[in-house]
């Protein structure tokens, strides 16, 4: 069977490879291994989103989310630029989570938690959730996703989701503002053929 990014458990020996990625508004050195996404570089979308989003600063009070964590280039360069916050880390992948736990050990960050979806406590809403969904899971298992977190945004905070145009950023636009109409949807900015939508609550 072939493995995904998106497989739970990888397939293939784990072999973790540096890379050097800018995060916090600095080169930093990583560690990456085959078996995440975007192994070999920070991918184009996570370099849009991470260019589109606020400061950190105007968001409510509370944590902070990235769905899909991959390495962990969104939960990292949340935790360099507010080390104050908490910032959830989360993927279904385990190669993922260990790369994420261990860069956030490199780099001095005590405030990320990383966690597979079902290990996030129930009672935590977010003050922002920025994400580089999985879009190639398939159109229904993406929203599952998006409906699983999209409600736990606390009053006022913001979801930032970087989607290629090609793979559907307008359509997806369309479904989050139907689906969830106590959102404010819009697009936060778009670059290189890559969108970033906003959903405000």
């Amino acid at each position: 069977m072939t493995q995904h990014y998106f497989s739970e458990a990888p397939s293939g020996d784990f072999r973790p490879r540096e890379i050097n990625a800018m995060l916090g508004g600095s080169s930093r050195s990583v560690l990456t291994a085959g078996g995440v996404f975007s192994p070999e570089h920070l991918d184009r979308g996570t370099e849009v989103l991470l260019r589109t989003v606020p400061d950190l600063a105007n968001a409510p009070v509370g944590p902070v989310l990235d769905i899909g964590c991959g390495w962990g280039p969104i939960a990292l360069d949340a935790a360099l630029t507010a080390p104050e916050r908490e910032v959830w880390a989360v993927d279904v992948n385990e190669r993922s989570r260990e790369l994420t736990r261990e860069n956030a050990r490199r780099l001095g960050l005590d405030g990320v938690r990383v966690a597979a979806p079902e290990e996030v406590p129930e009672d935590i809403t977010f003050a922002e959730i920025r994400s580089n969904p999985p879009i190639r899971v398939g159109k229904e298992v993406l929203h599952g996703i998006l409906r699983l977190w999209l409600p736990r945004l606390s009053p006022g905070a913001a979801a930032y989701l970087v989607v290629a145009k090609h793979l559907g950023a307008d359509s997806l636009q369309r479904w989050i503002a139907a689906e969830f109409s106590e959102l404010d949807v819009s697009r936060a900015g778009r670059d290189k053929g890559f969108h970033v939508i906003e959903a405000r609550a």
